[in-house]
């Protein structure tokens, strides 16, 4: 399968709408630790293979939404700071501030 059909685009539509108004009423979780980090890692690592294996089986959109869905735990993980990766091409971060004596001029 290499294409999105009217239907698959329907269920991820529901389903990431449905997980996006229960994340909303979810109270919040301001106990982040290690753990969390190495969970974030462990579910981007998941997807990211089962994206290799959907491509092996030439679903190609399945590959790619297992793609998304890997970097999306990534870019979580770096916008609420699991990740200090100061990277704005890969994450929706900030780059990190050049200090002064590492100004060139």
């Amino acid at each position: 399968m290499d294409k999105v059909t009217k239907e698959k685009i329907e269920k991820y539509f529901s389903v990431t709408g449905e997980a996006l108004t229960k994340a909303k009423s979810a109270p919040e979780n301001l106990n982040i630790t290690d753990l969390t980090r190495a969970d974030f890692l462990d579910m981007a690592q998941r997807y990211f293979e089962d994206a290799k294996h959907f491509q092996e089986k030439g679903e190609i959109v399945n590959a790619f939404a297992a793609l998304n869905y890997a970097h999306g735990w990534l870019d979580a993980g770096a916008r609420i700071g699991l990740f200090d990766v100061g990277d704005s091409r890969l994450f929706t971060v900030d780059d990190k501030p050049v200090l002064n004596d590492e100004k060139k001029e």
